[in-house]
């Protein structure tokens, strides 16, 4: 089964290179993107812009740290917080390198944080790996 992939990002250039990068792997999943926080939120509470989709939850999540209105770790901690939510599994893709953040994120239950290669080729492989194990290879929970 295919399961949708949710995109927190707010810069366009990381967006479109993601798209090319799992497109490029012929990763059939649909990529949904939001600009920040608070639109993740509204996709996954089916609020907002987001009111009149199919309820269900994405198969993974990739947010960002830095965006505006309401963080990635904010999101995540609002996620795992949820038991509706807390068992899709988070990628932080982001290009904090601080402690801080990094420990924060892994305290409240992300499965993984990525920095953000600076190089566009490490940057697409970074992407192209992530969505080959969490889009193909991982095994998600029965949804009920």
């Amino acid at each position: 089964m295919l399961y949708d992939i949710l995109m927190a990002e707010d810069n366009s250039a990381d967006i479109e290179l993601t798209i090319t990068a799992l497109s490029e792997k012929n990763l059939a999943n649909r990529l949904i993107v939001v600009r920040d926080g608070v639109e993740a939120i509204d996709y996954l509470e089916c609020t907002g812009d987001y009111k009149d989709r199919k309820s269900g939850n994405p198969g993974l999540i990739m947010l960002d740290i830095k965006m505006p209105r309401m963080d990635g770790i904010e999101v995540l901690e609002y996620i795992k917080k949820d038991s509706r939510f807390k068992t899709i599994p988070v990628v932080m893709l982001t290009s904090s390198r601080e402690d801080c953040d990094l420990h924060k994120a892994y305290e409240l239950g992300v499965n993984a944080y990525v920095v953000k290669p600076v190089s566009f080729n490490q940057f697409m492989e970074a992407i192209r790996q992530i969505g080959i194990f969490w889009a193909l290879l991982n095994e998600l929970p029965p949804r009920h």
